[in-house]
């Protein structure tokens, strides 16, 4: 099987981490870049990475890599491929553009002069009477296509996700806006949680943190619920090979002797953390209530905590920074014994907290540049806590 360079795009603040699964998943040539890692491996690996891969939101092939000038370079460099390797005219395709480049004034111009390239390929190349192509689909396309313009560098790239691959397939509907399941899993493996100790969020909201935390733990695959990805519909596509590797995966799922544990005071956020703990067949191991993070006891005497609270869009920056002194104040009075990590884009907020970070990473929820905050909780005095380990 014939190996070749793939990216995998990611969350800003995530590349580091994407670039350790990869690794620990068998890719090779692995390079960090902005938002993205890319890697080389076959069609093997890439059905495996979009089934396995926890901090990606989309497994991209790369086809041409070129340089323009002018809408004219884009729409003879994208004729130049032989589209018929990748369409038929019974397929339907979609052009999704990352534009970041002053030769175009929005991504739909470069997308509709690919479109015209492709269509007029087949019309030229394929020899079909009548001059047929491919149909445009863009909310169900069966290859979908992305231009990533840098400056004047383009690459056209086939998307062998489809829905990006933070769609994990287990989530409903949430009371507010949710977490992302790829930032969520990427602050669990940020924070260097060893699968088996406590976890607790006590802002559990739909339980993504502590969901994506589960499934990590159990090994489940991320792409275990999908109900498909891009390369099925590929002309390539091997469906023997991609049942091998799901079951494969799936083998290594681990009944695991563990207890996450969440709260949130909203009634309906909790019903949802429920059904989505369901939908997820982790909610044996998770344990969510309805409660006041002011009137929750730690479960067990030392652990994690992970919390995204609110940042402030939508509450007065005297209520915030209460809230956050609150926060403070719960886990040097209750959770000491406890490693805690705190997401947050909200810079004043987290003064409150009245801790000091041991550790920071900045990652982005959505557009807001976050820190995510590591706070050791001693038991006893700091002083008395090294000395302690001194003395061990």
């Amino acid at each position: 099987m014939t190996d070749y360079k793939m990216v995998a795009t990611t969350m800003a603040g995530l590349e580091e981490v994407l670039a350790a699964e990869l690794k620990k998943t068998g890719a090779r040539e692995i390079e960090a870049h902005n938002r993205a890692v890319s890697f080389v491996g076959d069609k093997g690996f890439m059905y495996k990475a979009n089934f396995t891969l926890r901090t990606a939101l989309r497994i991209l092939k790369p086809l041409h890599t070129f340089t323009i000038n002018n809408a004219d370079d884009l729409y003879n460099e994208v004729k130049k491929l032989q589209w018929d390797q990748y369409l038929s005219i019974e397929k339907t395709f979609a052009i999704d553009c990352v534009l970041n480049s002053d030769l175009f004034l929005n991504s739909q111009f470069p997308s509709l002069k690919a479109k015209d390239a492709i269509a007029d390929y087949f019309r030229e190349h394929a020899g079909v009477p009548g001059g047929k192509r491919p149909n445009v689909d863009k909310e169900n396309p069966d290859v979908l296509i992305q231009l990533h313009i840098f400056r004047n560098q383009c690459t056209v790239s086939l998307d062998s996700s489809g829905a990006s691959l933070h769609k994990r397939g287990y989530r409903m509907e949430a009371d507010r806006a949710p977490i992302s399941e790829v930032l969520a899993a990427g602050l669990v493996l940020l924070s260097g949680w060893d699968k088996k100790s406590s976890l607790v969020d006590f802002m559990c909201g739909s339980g993504t943190i502590l969901i994506e935390a589960a499934l990590l733990a159990a090994n489940i695959p991320p792409g275990y619920f999908r109900n498909s990805f891009g390369f099925e519909t590929w002309l390539d596509y091997d469906e023997s090979l991609f049942k091998t590797i799901r079951e494969s995966a799936i083998e290594r799922i681990s009944e695991q002797d563990f207890f996450l544990y969440g709260c949130d005071i909203s009634a309906l956020a909790v019903e949802k953390a429920h059904e989505n703990a369901t939908a997820a067949n982790v909610d044996d191991v998770l344990k969510i209530v309805k409660r006041d993070f002011k009137d929750m006891d730690p479960p067990v005497p030392n652990g994690m905590v992970i919390i995204n609270p609110p940042y402030g869009e939508k509450i007065k920056e005297q209520q915030l920074g209460e809230l956050y002194k609150d926060i403070g104040d719960v886990l040097k009075k209750r959770y000491k014994g406890y490693t805690a990590w705190i997401i947050t884009s909200n810079k004043e907020a987290a003064k409150q907290i009245g801790l000091h970070a041991s550790r920071r990473f900045t990652v982005f929820n959505g557009g807001l540049e976050c820190k995510f905050m590591r706070f050791e909780l001693y038991e006893g005095s700091k002083k008395q806590s090294k000395t302690d380990k001194n003395k061990s």
